[in-house]
């Protein structure tokens, strides 16, 4: 389970595989943003009236226990999204009793009295997805998606845990969960940045104000929390009456009434609860502090306290947010990552609270820079804003991009992001499910004045208002749902994808459709056989950091330009690399898609690759290389494909594609240029599109944009992905990370590749494993011993050998002791435990169940299509899967496990405090020990 801590983020991210807009350079900028504004204004007129225009059908009903519930019915897959959303967080608690917001959530997962097991576990089996929930300051919520056969099944799980749990907590279970969340918030605070959220939050509201710690709490109040406290934490806030269910999927509405009646309507209503007003807490002057923590990077964070959620001013000041940090065109981007390169990295974010909220600007220092210089800078942007405003252009744009993004919300259905979520949220902050009409009706209406007018008053001034209501009268049903059985989730539904229709241009470019017509939206993805791998021809990087430059200008465009346009069609578009595969996408609107389709084949058609930004990105390569090399996951990534590989191979380069320090020094434009024009070109390329569009009506669309492309002379490259023999013995590689207080374990093997035959098979090894939270390993470490807030295993995709790899974060005292525990995990399933039937039915139907749930949007579509396409697969590998994993049986996995797992191969990778768990890792005696620095060197 996880606790959300971050806020809404406005401004520009590291990843590697997105097109994401990172400011501009300050020369000629006046005339640059001239050249734009035209066509953005017109987008915004063309779009007036979309965002109040958007509409999600509902219906409400509340039952006589006071219990919400909340009914979308969306027939296009036959899956349904269910959301529980209790109305208590960690504001809700007090000073000295913090943190049982999140402890609760914790003890919510692990068996109830009816059901005495792990939660995971049926929902797993029956197909769930987007399983989970989580903590913050309000509320706190409960989710999955899953097959609509299992819904009963969801019902009684989630109506036993709201209304039949006290029996089955004692202090076994809250020792074992106490002992999770401690875990939990170790891992979290042993992260760069770890404690600025609960440092911040503590100097910004006074002592007594409920958001002035935060949601996981302090570890004193975990320890001393009684059972008496959480058995009274949940008689006071889990009742029906503080509860919203949402239920969103191929549904009925008033059969849901019916069975949410059954199996809710006798659960009581709890007390009735004073609801905290609205206590913004405005501050006033400039006070100051400096903390130290292992970061690579200085970072700068400035907080204002404004309005809380479902305030009108609320709304003006995230757009005020996005222009000053959405992407390349907002002006401290520009300004401090672009034009003066002092930063890396710059967002706003805007927190969606209750009873206040918080603006805060985040910035990463360059490395080497000055945060003095870096505040002075930021100051003086922020100043220039409020005293002169912004262009009435870029608002426009802005909120073209802003109905784009809600569009896509609305693909989905789930209660995590979907319309389930959107719903519930709705529900419980603003009073009703609509709520999220307002908000877009505010976003539609507010003129450039109304933003300005409200980020000067609440970037410097603010005030308290108070609102009391009356209590309703809810009385609990005398009877409700059978409690002597778990409904069966019955036979998974069929999985109903689309048919691929293929064709060539003119050119010969290969092009692959998928229909859907649910959303106006057609998504497009080059898929181009190069990736991580190709660099194998060229340097290290090379593949990562050509494709993120093709984003960067082209022949007719420089950044901005391409940044502007993309967000005035309400377009995204992606570029990047994975191992195998190099790709460039374009999500549309329907109604955009021509002239999306022109900006697309741009970029593909024409980069011109300037040195300028290639110098800003390679800054950036290395200040993100800086930071893998600080957390202890991102180090690892970065050495194990040596490891296992050896030099040379096509994916022994660091996981992530980024090269090393002295790769990215050395790259240059011409480098670069070659690689693209060697590997991207239409002979070496498949198109996949998605979405609302035919054959008829894309053809000569894409021909018009993309026949002219043509290969050049030179013939296609070939990858090494030469065969590698495995280790003959166990090898042990220590990184230290002086006075960590938890160690990363990786081991790590080759496995057969992708396409092997019994590939499904070795997908329920590692399901069963650690492939879910239910899985042999997470039980063990996580469950049994608490060591670790998580262990689990992966099996890479990819054409040639791919990685193996299980992991766990775990307590840096148990580090030997977990590794043994995982070497017992991984040799038990090869003998003393073989896979038993139960296991492989379990790991099968959560693989099977999930299929729908995994293609519901049209992105999710394109990677379940991108991988067939990939790695040559059938075009009905989907369809057959599900056959091929019901059928496997307790031998044949176990048959697959002794050709995917060789313990006395593997390659065991530790990062962790040295002085502290050296010893006991060379006492085990496995074989060699080497001592390596974050570079891969061998010091001892």
């Amino acid at each position: 389970m996880k606790m959300r801590r971050n806020f809404a983020t406005r401004g520009a991210s590291g990843s590697r595989c997105a097109l994401i807009f990172r400011g501009a350079v300050r020369t000629g900028l006046a005339a640059l943003c001239l050249a734009v504004l035209t066509a953005t204004a017109q987008a915004g007129a063309d779009l007036r009236g979309s965002l109040t225009g958007l509409d999600i059908p509902y219906e409400k009903f509340v039952l006589a226990n006071g219990l919400t519930l909340i009914v979308h019915e969306d027939h296009k897959t036959p899956i349904v999204a269910v959301g529980v959303w209790y109305h208590v967080g960690s504001k809700d608690e007090r000073r000295g009793h913090t943190g049982l917001a999140h402890l609760f959530e914790h003890l919510m997962f692990t068996s109830s009295e009816n059901h005495h097991d792990e939660y995971f576990r049926p929902l797993l089996d029956a197909g769930a997805t987007h399983l989970n929930g989580n903590t913050w300051l309000d509320r706190t919520t409960y989710f999955e998606n899953v097959p609509v056969n299992a819904l009963d099944e969801v019902l009684w799980l989630e109506s036993d845990r709201m209304g039949h749990l006290l029996g089955a907590i004692d202090q076994h279970k809250l020792d074992e969960q106490r002992g999770v969340v401690e875990n939990e918030k170790r891992q979290s605070e042993n992260h760069p940045y770890g404690k600025v959220d609960e440092y911040i939050a503590a100097s910004t509201y006074p002592a007594e104000h409920p958001y002035s710690w935060s949601a996981f709490g302090s570890m004193q109040d975990l320890e001393a929390a009684s059972l008496e406290d959480v058995k009274s934490w949940f008689r006071t806030y889990y009742g029906a009456a503080n509860a919203v269910l949402v239920i969103a999927g191929d549904v009925v509405p008033q059969v849901i009434r019916q069975k949410v009646t059954l199996y809710f309507g006798d659960i009581a209503p709890g007390p009735v609860l004073a609801r905290p007003t609205a206590w913004i807490a405005k501050m006033s002057g400039e006070r100051s502090a400096t903390i130290q923590d292992r970061v690579p990077q200085p970072r700068l964070y400035e907080t204002w306290n404004i309005p809380g959620y479902t305030t009108r001013d609320f709304t003006l000041l995230q757009l005020a947010a996005d222009l000053l940090a959405d992407g390349k065109n907002g002006r401290l981007y520009k300004r401090l990552v672009y034009a003066d390169q002092l930063a890396t990295h710059v967002s706003v974010t805007v927190g969606p609270f209750e009873i206040a909220s918080q603006f805060k600007l985040i910035v990463t220092v360059r490395p080497g820079g000055d945060p003095q210089v870096v505040k002075k800078a930021l100051d003086e942007e922020l100043a220039a804003f409020l005293s002169k405003g912004a262009a009435k252009e870029d608002l426009e744009r802005i909120k073209a991009a802003i109905f784009g993004s809600f569009v896509r919300r609305m693909e989905r259905i789930d209660a995590a992001a979907g319309k389930a979520a959107i719903l519930g949220e709705s529900q419980l902050y603003g009073g009703s499910p609509d709520f999220y009409r307002q908000s877009l009706a505010w976003v539609q209406s507010a003129s450039l004045e109304d933003v300005m007018h409200a980020a000067r008053e609440w970037l410097s001034d603010g005030k308290f208002v108070l609102t009391v209501q009356s209590f309703p009268d809810y009385h609990a049903a005398g009877a409700g749902a059978d409690r002597s059985r778990m409904p069966d989730p019955g036979p998974p539904a069929a999985l109903v994808l689309p048919a691929l229709q293929r064709i060539n241009l003119s050119n010969g470019l290969k092009v692959v459709l998928a229909q859907r017509h649910e959303v106006p939206l057609v998504q497009l993805t080059l898929l181009v056989d190069a990736g991580h791998a190709a660099d194998s021809l060229a340097r290290p990087g090379t593949a990562n950091l050509a494709l993120a430059l093709i984003t960067e200008g082209t022949r007719t465009r420089n950044a901005l330009q391409i940044a502007a346009r993309a967000q005035t069609l309400g377009a995204q578009i992606e570029a990047g690399s994975t191992l195998d595969t190099s790709f460039i996408s374009l999500s549309a609107l329907t109604a955009r898609l021509s002239d999306s389709l022109e900006l697309f084949a741009d970029l593909v058609l024409n980069p011109s690759f300037p040195p300028e930004q290639l110098a800003r990105l390679k800054a950036q390569s290395l200040a993100t290389i800086a930071q893998q090399q600080a957390q202890p996951s991102g180090l690892a990534a970065r050495l194990f494909p040596r490891l296992i590989y050896g030099d040379g191979h096509a994916y022994s380069n660091p996981f992530s594609g980024i090269g090393s320090a002295a790769d990215i020094r050395e790259a240059d434009v011409q480098s670069l240029r070659a690689f693209y024009l060697r590997w991207v070109r239409p002979d070496n390329a498949t198109l996949l599109v998605t979405g609302d569009t035919t054959l008829r009506q894309i053809e000569p669309l894409l021909e018009r944009q993309l026949g002219a492309w043509r290969a050049p002379d030179q013939p296609l490259p070939v990858k090494r992905l030469a065969t590698v023999a495995l280790p003959t013995r166990p090898r042990i590689f220590l990184v230290n990370r002086t006075a960590a207080d938890q160690s990363l374990i990786l081991a790590v093997q080759l496995a057969p590749p992708r396409l092997d035959p019994d590939d499904a098979a070795f997908q329920v090894v590692n399901g069963l494993l650690g492939g879910n939270f239910i899985s042999r390993l997470n039980l063990n470490l996580r469950e049994d011993k608490h060591w670790s807030y998580g262990a689990g295993s992966s099996l890479v995709a990819a054409k040639g050998q791919r990685p193996f790899v299980v992991s766990a974060m775990v307590q840096g005292d148990r580090t030997a002791d977990a590794m043994r525990e995982m070497l017992k995990e991984l040799r038990g399933l090869l003998d003393a435990r073989k896979p038993t039937e139960a296991e492989v039915r379990s790991a099968s139907n959560t693989l099977v169940r999930a299929l729908p749930g995994q293609n519901e949007t049209l992105a999710d579509l394109s990677l379940s299509l991108g991988d067939i396409l990939t790695y040559g697969l059938p075009d009905d590998y989907l369809n057959a899967l599900i056959g091929k994993l019901q059928r496997l049986t307790s031998q044949q996995v176990a048959a697959a496990a002794g050709r995917l797992i060789h313990p006395d191969s593997l390659t065991w990778i530790v990062v962790g405090d040295l002085a502290q768990i050296e010893p006991g890792v060379r006492a085990l005696g496995w074989g060699e020990v080497q001592v390596l620095d974050v570079d891969g060197h061998t010091l001892r």
